[in-house]
């Protein structure tokens, strides 16, 4: 019984012997590969740094690229240097379009400038306008209108002012209601009259209810005229003509014609205004008026 008992003490002994081994190679085991871990990491990480910039694990400089072109760490560090390359180019190319179209516009300023500070440096062209308007008139002219001449259609106005209120003359001379061009080129002549018909109150006799109908029923008509020193006959340039009901309730009734144009003109050429009725011409200055200016 005493060999028997000994002999399972032994067994026992030997079993704890191999399990504490075991245990004691496991632990040895972990350490070991936790060690090798954390050596791979420090590696890794020492690796990427290297990568970036091309320096090898042991410190030194990759000199030419056949000497790393197996290196994983080279390929990465040559693709991530190409993109930066793009991605430089791509802005610079950027950059250059803006600055050759910042040149472009600048040459264009450039051209432009020249010719601004020429047309300031040049010699101001004496501006030829006119711009007459109506005025008072006795009312023996007005009715009688002034004498156009041979072969003209209505009644010249004469009584234009030239220089009061909202009138002028610049170098264009007003003579005996005709205006005078003091250069030759391209005009826009342009002439308003005002029509007012004034209905007479109380009782008519058969003689002024006779005219007034002559009134109603006469048309509105406007000339413009051209005197040439080579040709005897005035030249129509311009006509305009309106018929209109003319109530006779109202106290007056109010027309007005209007026109205008582009004409070339020589120098010394004359420019006047007829009407069909120059007795009914309202002459304020806002209502009628007759101008010329020097376009060309």
């Amino acid at each position: 019984m005493a060999g028997g008992s000994s002999g399972v003490s032994f067994l026992g002994v030997l079993l704890l012997a191999a399990i504490l081994v075991q245990t004691v190679a496991v632990t040895v085991t972990v350490l070991y590969f936790t060690n090798v871990l954390n050596t791979m990491k420090e590696m890794f990480a020492r690796s990427s740094v290297s990568c970036l910039t091309r320096a090898d694990l042991r410190g030194g400089y990759i000199r030419s690229s056949t000497e790393g072109r197996g290196d994983p760490c080279w390929q990465v560090t040559q693709q991530l240097h190409i993109l930066i390359e793009k991605s430089l180019s791509q802005r610079y190319q950027r950059e250059i379009s803006s600055g050759v179209r910042a040149l472009s516009l600048s040459d264009e300023v450039s051209r432009v400038l020249p010719s601004l500070v020429m047309e300031d440096r040049a010699p101001s062209r004496p501006k030829v306008a006119a711009h007459v308007t109506g005025s008072l008139a006795p009312k023996a002219e007005r009715e009688g209108g002034g004498s156009p001449g041979r072969r003209v259609q209505g009644q010249k106005i004469s009584w234009w002012e030239g220089h009061k209120g909202l009138a002028f003359l610049q170098e264009v001379r007003l003579v005996d209601g005709e205006l005078v061009v003091p250069r030759p080129g391209l005009y826009y002549i342009y002439a308003q009259t005002y029509f007012r018909h004034t209905h007479p109150e109380g009782e008519e006799g058969e003689e002024e209810e006779e005219e007034e109908r002559e009134q109603r029923g006469r048309p509105m008509l406007q000339y413009v005229y051209k005197k040439v020193s080579s040709y005897p006959v005035p030249i129509l340039l311009m006509k305009t003509s309106r018929t209109s009901c003319w109530s006779r309730d109202s106290q007056f009734s109010l027309h007005s014609a209007h026109q205008g144009g582009l004409f070339p003109l020589a120098a010394g050429d004359h420019l006047l205004v007829t009407v069909s009725n120059a007795s009914a011409i309202d002459m304020d200055e806002r209502s009628s008026f007759f101008g010329a200016f020097l376009v060309s």
